[in-house]
């Protein structure tokens, strides 16, 4: 018997070596073909990258995967115990499997049944990071051998890290810093509870637990994870209770763009993220961008745009309504199928139930948010006749006329938008404007952008007019004409010839260009050229001159990458945008300097370190220790002197006469010292208006996208310039003036404005004018162009017409 004994037990303990060595021979054939867990120490995952203001508002957030890693020191107790609890409440004490629970999976297998879960925390970060989602044997037992092994490299605070950093959430939400704000727009350290444990419900089915489908099975495994909490300790009963009683409330955060009018900045900016550091860096790199925008300067630069915009096009007419729907029984659904200018939250949709000659009666699309579903209540108002009394001219296809009622205008059905009044039910009839435009401001010490817009809404066209839009500048360009011969040698006082002028064209024919309205002036000083804008008298100048000297100052200015030096880009004949403009009159501004305009102040990577800065001025002293009495650091400014200061002040100078008698001089509104210059090209088809404070430089351009005429007496100084003011009316309130700065050694000198001359007194012609060290009024009345305009006729002699012009003067200018 004993030996009978022996041998089964030879026969066990064979079979049991023969069972442990293949399942060792298994384990180490498996094990080989693992990957290697060791990449998790370098780990970087995607990561959210978002862009914020000046004063750090949340501008926009770009991912392929939402995501903001959060180290594990900066995650709420409340918020790991919550995962702990609903995941793996031994955690920190097993060695990264959980024996019962792989043992009872292994028994259901061998049973026929399906593979079961039993993943520690540790397993989910092995079988997420390195392995497949594949239910088999193999994988689960690859899982376990990776997960001992990381336990063996890593600490438990690190491999909790990575978890709660990387497992879906919903929502598009990886990580629970992204589910936080996704779900409830907080951030982790503010989650409650309640909202704690619904995030840790998510893990193994976020779909199954969405809030908005499947709010009872949501409700009920939140529960569940506050139960658990509770039974380990986490939480008093009392505190569970409490967080139970509660609703289930998700406040999902918005996506996309969160400032509301920095859409147009905001794109730029997201283009040259993109530009510099490559389409992976936005989406993956979780950089922190600074921008340079001023939220509430920008919320007044979209408003005055829009205002102008708006009024220019309501005086050309009604051109009928958005669209035409069938009103039923219940217009509410109908309506809300109609997409509003998402990015225009003072419009909304309407649609028109009833008319009569002296009101429409409307009903609203409900607010996004709102409930427009079938049997909602409905929202009601009217739009009286003098509300909508600019419509009255048709403007349509099918009728252009005057009519005299409501019920000519629109009929029941048709779709429009409207404007609260503010009183009641009363509304404003409004219709997007076909006229498009822009505005940039930017502060001319630094270049720094502070406000842009780059149409009437963002929604209806991406299309930044002002920054990718090339435009005729127009007369918004002879400032650097003037600025080159300022440098090169004139005076404001010297004096040009205001006359017909007629040139070879190269083609065997003539170029004759004239003044905005016709006739001339006669003799001028550069100042009065400049203030009236003569065109005569600029072409003049640059001839004189030379325009391959006006093509060198436009390329210094960065006004264009290349000038063809022909005569009449003088007048602003080439094409650029807004930025480049308002960039250049900066220079002016800021006392010559070059400056490279910024939408960015600064990014950073996702560690923290900056990795872009914008101000390059280098200060040794700014970072002392402490202060003994030592001057104070000064800002070293290594930037290009495009401009010489003293020229800068002259032609500063003579733009303020611009503003003051030429014209511009509704921008004296604005009460603070203005320079400025108003620019329109031919057939009035691009209107401008470029003006600064010695703080601030902005520019305004409305035109058509397809470049037409606006109509006669559409002016840089009518339609440009009224939006400029309303914007900087905003921006210097509250501010005391300032006033241009005369650089050290400039010479004022009393002179009559018209004739150049020194003057006594102080007539109405009579002004201080700026001179450079060893130049001064002219001693003898000197007209440049006599001479060259006696030759262009072919004689001795002057036209009759010229000699008039002369003489007489005749007025004109381009605005």
């Amino acid at each position: 018997m004993i030996r009978l004994l022996g041998y089964f037990f030879g026969i066990g303990a064979v079979f049991f070596l023969l069972v442990a060595g293949g399942i060792a021979w298994y384990l180490e054939r498996t094990a080989q073909d693992l990957p290697d867990y060791q990449v998790l120490a370098n780990y970087e995952p995607p990561v959210t990258t978002r862009v914020h203001a000046s004063d750090g508002s949340l501008m926009a957030e770009y991912a392929r995967q939402r995501r903001l890693f959060l180290p594990i020191q900066a995650i709420p107790n409340l918020v790991k115990n919550a995962f702990l609890a609903a995941e793996d409440k031994n955690f920190y004490s097993h060695p990264g499997i959980d024996i019962e629970g792989v043992a009872r999976a292994v028994l259901v297998l061998a049973k026929g049944g399906r593979m079961q879960g039993a993943s520690t925390i540790t397993q989910q970060v092995a079988k997420n990071f390195l392995l497949t989602n594949e239910r088999t044997f193999d994988r689960k037992i690859k899982e376990a051998i990776l997960s001992l092994r990381i336990e063996q490299a890593y600490s438990k605070d690190k491999i909790l890290e990575l978890y709660l950093n990387e497992i879906y959430l919903g929502l598009g939400a990886y990580g629970v810093a992204a589910a936080s704000l996704a779900y409830f727009d907080k951030s982790v350290n503010e989650l409650t509870i309640e909202e704690a444990a619904y995030l840790a419900a998510l893990p193994k089915a976020p779909e199954n637990y969405n809030p908005f489908r499947n709010t009872d099975s949501a409700l009920e495994r939140r529960n569940w994870v506050i139960d658990q909490m509770a039974s380990n300790g986490f939480i008093n009963v009392a505190e569970a209770q409490e967080a139970q009683d509660k609703p289930l409330k998700v406040d999902p955060r918005p996506t996309g763009t969160y400032l509301a009018s920095s859409e147009f900045f905001t794109e730029d900016v997201r283009r040259e993220i993109v530009d510099r550091y490559g389409v992976d860096a936005l989406y993956e790199g979780g950089l922190s961008v600074r921008t340079t925008l001023d939220p509430d300067l920008q919320a007044h630069a979209r408003k005055a745009l829009q205002h102008g915009l708006v009024t220019f096009d309501q005086a050309r007419g009604f051109r009928g309504p958005v669209t035409h729907i069938d009103v039923g029984s219940d217009w509410g659904v109908a309506l809300g199928k109609v997409e509003p200018l998402a990015d225009v939250p003072e419009w909304r949709l309407a649609v028109v139930l009833s008319t009569d000659s002296e009101r429409v009666d409307i009903g609203l699309q409900p607010q996004r948010g709102v409930s427009g579903a079938r049997g909602a209540e409905r929202e009601i108002g009217t739009i009286a006749l003098p509300d909508m009394k600019w419509a009255l001219r048709l403007n349509t296809k099918e009728r252009k006329q005057n009519v005299r009622t409501a019920s000519e205008v629109l009929t029941r059905g048709d779709v429009v938008y409207v404007e609260s009044k503010g009183e009641g039910t009363a509304w404003l009839l409004r219709q997007p404007p076909k006229v498009q435009g822009a505005l940039v401001s930017m502060e001319p010490q630094t270049g720094r952008v502070v406000a842009m817009v780059g149409g009437f809404s963002f929604a209806e066209s991406e299309f930044n007019r002002a920054s990718q839009a090339y435009r005729q500048p127009g007369s918004s360009f002879k400032p650097f004409v003037y600025a080159a011969a300022l440098d090169n040698g004139y005076t404001p006082a010297s004096v040009i010839l205001d006359a017909p002028i007629s040139l070879p064209d190269g083609n065997g024919g003539f170029w004759e260009p004239s003044n905005y309205g016709g006739g001339s002036a006669g003799p001028s000083t550069l100042r009065l050229g400049i203030e009236k804008s003569r065109n005569l008298m600029t072409v003049r100048l640059a001839k004189d001159m030379g325009m391959d000297l006006v093509a060198q100052y436009a390329e210094r200015f960065g006004i264009y990458d290349k000038l063809a030096p022909y005569l009449p880009m003088a007048l602003g004949a080439g094409e650029t945008t807004v930025l480049r403009l308002v960039s250049a009159y900066a220079v002016i501004a800021n006392g010559g300097r070059s400056l490279q305009p910024s939408l960015i102040d600064r990014v950073q990577d996702r560690y923290g370190r900056t990795i872009l800065k914008h101000d390059q001025r280098q200060c040794a002293e700014c970072n002392v220790s402490e202060y003994n009495g030592q001057p104070e650091p000064e800002l070293v400014d290594e930037r290009n002197q495009v401009l010489d200061p003293m020229t800068a002040y002259q032609i500063t100078s003579m733009m303020e006469g611009v503003v003051q008698r030429g014209t511009a001089t509704r921008v004296k509104e604005v009460g603070v010292p203005i320079a400025g210059k108003t620019g329109t090209t031919n057939d009035e088809k691009d209107v401008w208006f470029v003006g600064f404070t010695p703080n601030l430089v902005t520019g305004v351009f409305i035109g058509y996208d397809n470049p037409q005429p606006m109509g006669d007496g559409a002016t840089g100084g009518g339609l440009a310039a009224p939006v400029f003011v309303e914007f900087m009316k905003h921006a210097v309130e509250g501010k005391p003036p300032v006033e241009f700065k005369v650089p050290e050694g400039m010479e004022l000198i009393a002179v009559n404005r018209k004739t150049g001359m020194r003057a006594e007194g102080d007539g109405p012609d009579v002004i201080m004018e700026a001179f450079k060290p060893g130049t001064g009024p002219a001693d003898a009345y000197e007209i440049i162009g006599m001479d060259e305009m006696a030759s262009d006729f072919g004689t001795g002699e002057v036209s009759p017409e010229a000699e008039q012009a002369i003489v007489q003067g005749g007025g004109g200018g381009l605005f």
